[in-house]
């Protein structure tokens, strides 16, 4: 078959790159995205094989629900392009309709069907409100909504309940932490009644996500407050609250409804509940190996019509767990596409239903937009990473037996058992240990997080790399100091980012894993579907449960300094303050280096590092770890009085050309290295794919002019800053990940670097008649990622090419609507 050999590459990568046995320069492996043969690869390289049929659904697939008949599922797709209301027939296993809704119009999560299968209810997201449908039985026919407040308000309906007369809906209001009582005969709601909220005022607050009813008490999940709210239906008040886990999400019951499964998230558990005495009486560990980091994300669950099954949907790990309900104990796994999100069994118990919220990825798009010819059948990332619905026969044993194995073969467990969670063995000290806890030749790491650029827009022009030059929108002459890195030091052309957008992406270098919360939600943010973005401190919700980098490195008692990232928005130096809800920063947080604001140049951030950096460097004192936000190679476009994108990208070039030359002529440059990414490389076109990105190391343990071929990502990077910290791998995705050793040598070569200053002018400013000026006013330059990416892009792209030559068609675009050029 033509899988094994796929498998076979990602183990030999995993086994050489961990045991320094293979070779620099050596053959590439492989792409990211769908594969010829039904099956894909991740950007942080694990393998998808689903299991069973699968079915194309929509963007993002979060919720699902059974018509009582058995015969229908309804789908809810929420991403950030077209969200889409599906019905999906299981007897010819096809989608025979669906309902299509366009930004601003919006749905999220939730779904309930009426007893008698009548009337089927979705949740509207950010629209405040309950969609309403008629189902006779062929299709479903839209109706009068339910309001629930004002189309601003902090509404937001999520998970969607009906009591078994059919007489009451519940609704889980996401952002008023509150549950609705609405009569389903008139449409109103009854009562509204309050979760807990938490302690800090400023607290987005429980965040209630899913809900079930057990007898006279409604059971509703805390996506953020890390327990069950207890509600007594008929007093219609709040009973108690069960504490079960991070991020409790998905809900399921069994069939005497005698127990409740909580599925915990960011715990990587299940929690039993016993509805009797509301007392947890036992937990599901999902972790696939024995000490495993947070990564299975466990947050959809479904029971056997007999009661002895609990299926647990594990988004991280891509699977299905099959766990026995007498004994707790995980049977087996089953293989399934990108992040399950939602799950049901047939009433026989002889099918699963999986909607996997990312499908197989994205890849290659032969027919990716084209901002100037815009067409109905573009293929846009909102297309082209469709979520899929995976229709699966219940395994006898022997299946189950392979299935997991296959799941071991797909995530590298296996191999991370043996090696990565082992103790350390070697004292002879290398420049990237072989396990934590090894010594290290290097002392400091300087981490430098980027914004939004591919691979091929920067190098692309590089010939020892796999580079398109007709794609370099900022080559030599304006960005000297990437290509000098590039080549004094290690090319890295195979290198991927595992976050698609800032939002995700930020979480992604800092924590090496975006959780639940962060992966369901930017897309209502990203598509202006009334959702804030509080995706770096901004909120509690986003959060890892172990935190962020910084944080591992407070409990290892390690010294550390971070700059301009997870900063509190609008705050500016000298008085810039972490993000509220950024833990462990008060006191090793630089107040004089500005986060993201796009009318601070990067030359006033590294001035403001650099006085700090001389500082340490006259005490003795540099930290152990830094961490830099150098974010304008974002660029504000063609907007009049900024700087035009190609100065923002030379201001971005010489910063970061600074920063190495100051550290290589400092006396911590033989014990340090620095490495350089961005969190992301949406803004733009990469012939490979459009999660290729610039990825640099600068060290003197760093193997000088050559070219690794070698497939790395964010958490690569990561993975190779924690083994020279001695920091344990943050999610399971760094702890499986390919570090770079074979970009290091244990020798040092001590040659400071050299600063180059770009050709082009830092201070060419766009005016009032430049290029789409009055299209780039209008852009939203305060966060990362505001800006609607496609236009961006547009003007990007024909503001240094020239308004008449065509844009090349992207691998992957996060946009879904199709532009206009002036």
């Amino acid at each position: 078959m033509a899988r094994e050999p796929r498998r076979s590459i990602l183990v030999v990568l995993l086994v050489g790159v961990l045991g320094a046995c293979a070779v620099v320069g050596s053959a590439f492996f492989g792409r990211v995205g769908p594969q010829p043969d039904g099956t894909g690869v991740t950007p942080n390289h694990w393998l998808l094989t689903p299991a069973g049929l699968q079915v194309e659904l929509g963007d993002r697939p979060l919720g699902i629900a059974t018509a009582p008949d058995g015969r229908y599922l309804v789908i809810s797709n929420n991403g950030q392009g077209e969200q889409s209301l599906v019905l999906f027939d299981t007897t010819t296993q096809k989608v025979i309709q669906t309902i299509p809704y366009s930004s601003p119009e919006a749905l999220f999560l939730g779904i309930a069907i009426t007893p008698d299968g009548r009337r089927v209810y979705a949740s509207a997201g950010g629209n405040n409100k309950i969609r309403v449908y008629d189902f006779d039985g062929r299709a479903m026919a839209e109706r009068a909504p339910i309001p629930l407040g004002e189309a601003k308000a902090r509404i937001y309906p999520a998970g969607l309940a009906i009591s078994p007369d059919g007489a009451v809906l519940y609704a889980a209001l996401n952002l008023e932490n509150a549950v609705a009582f609405i009569d389903t005969a008139t449409s109103r709601v009854r009562a509204r009644v309050r979760l807990a909220l938490a302690a800090r005022a400023d607290s987005i607050g429980p965040l209630p996500y899913a809900l079930v009813q057990a007898g006279e008490k409604l059971y509703v999940s805390e996506w953020n407050g890390g327990g069950v709210s207890v509600i007594d239906v008929g007093q219609q008040r709040l009973l108690q609250r069960i504490p079960t886990g991070g991020h409790a999400s998905g809900l399921a019951l069994s069939p005497d409804r005698t127990r409740l499964f909580v599925a915990n998230a960011t715990r990587d558990t299940v929690s039993v509940v016993d509805t009797s005495t509301d007392a947890v009486v036992g937990t599901v560990d999902l972790s696939p190996y024995p000490g495993a980091p947070m990564g299975s994300m466990p947050n959809a669950l479904a029971v056997a019509p007999d009661g002895n099954t609990l299926y647990v949907a594990n988004g991280g790990n891509n699977d299905v767990a099959v766990v026995d309900t007498a004994t707790f104990r995980i049977r087996g796994l089953i293989p399934t596409a990108w992040f399950p999100s939602a799950i049901v069994v047939s009433r026989d118990g002889q099918s699963l239903y999986v909607a996997n919220m990312k499908g197989l990825g994205a890849g290659p798009n032969p027919r990716g937009p084209n901002p100037e010819r815009p067409a109905p059948t573009a293929q846009y990332i909102g297309s082209m990473a469709r979520g899929t619905l995976s229709v699966i026969a219940v395994p006898n044993a022997a299946s189950l037996r392979t299935y997991t194995t296959q799941v071991v073969k797909n995530n590298g467990f296996d191999e991370t058992q043996k090696s990565l969670t082992q103790g350390p063995r070697d004292t002879t000290p290398h420049a990237v240990p072989r396990r934590v806890g090894d010594p290290s030749l290097i002392r400091h790491v300087i981490y430098i997080i980027k914004e939004n650029r591919t691979y091929d827009q920067v190098l692309g022009d590089v010939p020892q790399g796999d580079g398109d030059r007709n794609l370099v929108l900022f080559g030599r002459d304006i960005t000297p100091n990437h290509h000098a890195l590039a080549e004094t030091f290690v090319l890295l052309d195979n290198c991927y980012a595992d976050a698609e957008v800032s939002a995700d992406g930020h979480n992604w270098s800092t924590a090496a894993v975006a959780t639940d919360y962060v992966q369901k939600m930017w897309p209502a943010n990203y598509s202006n579907r009334n959702r804030a973005y509080d995706f770096q401190g901004g909120s509690s919700a986003s959060a890892p449960l172990r935190g962020y980098l910084w944080e591992y490195a407070a409990r290892a008692g390690l010294t550390y300094r971070v700059y301009g990232e997870f900063f509190a928005f609008r705050s500016k130096p000298p008085a810039v303050e972490p993000a509220p809800f950024a833990n462990a920063l008060a006191g090793h947080f630089s107040p004089t280096y500005a986060g993201y604001d796009l009318s601070i140049r990067d030359q006033a951030r590294v001035d403001a590092w650099e006085a700090e950096f001389e500082e340490f460097v006259r005490r003795g004192t540099v930290p152990t770890l830094m961490i830099l936000s150098l974010p304008n190679d974002h660029t504000a476009a063609t907007r009049p009085g900024y700087p035009t994108p190609k100065a923002m990208v030379a201001d971005n070039d010489l910063a970061l050309g600074r920063i190495v030359q100051t550290v290589s002529r400092s006396p911590i440059w033989r014990e340090t290295a620095i490495f350089i990414m961005e969190d992301d490389a949406q803004d733009g076109p990469d012939h490979v794919d459009a999660h290729r990105t610039v990825c640099l190391v600068a060290s003197p343990y760093v193997r000088r002019g050559v070219v690794d071929h070698r497939m790395y990502s964010t958490v690569s990077m990561l993975r190779t800053m924690e083994l020279i910290l001695g920091l344990p791998p943050m999610s399971q995705f760094d702890a499986a990940s390919a570090p770079m050793i074979t970009a290091f040598q244990d020798t040092p070569t001590l040659t400071p670097y050299e600063a180059l200053k770009p050709n082009q002018s830092l201070g060419e400013v766009n005016q009032e008649n430049a290029y789409r000026a009055e299209d780039s006013k209008e852009l939203a330059l305060d966060r990362p990622d505001e800006a609607d990416a496609q236009i961006l892009n547009a003007i990007l792209w024909h503001a240094v090419k020239g308004a008449h030559v065509p844009m090349p068609r992207p691998k992957t675009a996060f946009r879904s609507h199709p532009l206009q050029d002036d």
